[in-house]
């Protein structure tokens, strides 16, 4: 089974409850699973090295990433993220011109690092219903799957 990170940020608590879904998924499917946020309990960022998958979460309500992720975001060039598979997911809100942003930026980043990153950016609307939550476990299940480059 897959030793997994699942890291993210929420502001008003809907990409965290994704992230709880997708951790608690994961677990019944006998993965070994870390949950961490980026603001109440960081990872430092040599610590991505000891997962096999990374599911990064982040909202966007804006035209970049929230300040929670900036610090994390930058010292992403100190790793090399080659044989990990990667995807990114968060809450977005369709008020704002660019639709999840964040997102976009983070999947940029991990690919750059060397990652073989899930090719949907899993972006859902606000706060996720029933049908989003089902979507968000089998994406944290193709990313698990994905075959490294």
């Amino acid at each position: 089974m897959a030793k997994v990170l699942v890291l993210y940020a929420s502001l008003t608590g809907s990409t965290e409850i994704m992230a709880e879904e997708m951790t608690e998924h994961l677990k019944k499917n006998g993965h070994e699973v870390s949950h961490n946020s980026f603001d109440l309990d960081p990872i430092e960022v040599n610590r991505l090295e000891e997962f096999d998958s990374i599911l990064f979460g982040s909202y966007s309500w804006d035209d970049d990433i929230p300040f929670e992720v900036e610090d994390f975001y930058f010292d992403l060039d100190e790793v090399d993220l080659t044989g990990k598979t990667v995807g990114v997911f968060g809450s977005c809100d369709a008020y704002y011109d660019i639709y999840g942003p964040a997102i976009d930026t983070l999947a940029t980043k991990a690919k750059e690092r060397g990652a073989t990153v899930y090719e949907e950016k899993f972006k859902f609307e606000l706060e996720p219903d029933d049908k989003d939550i089902e979507h968000g476990e089998a994406f944290a299940d193709a990313v698990l799957n994905l075959k490294v480059d």
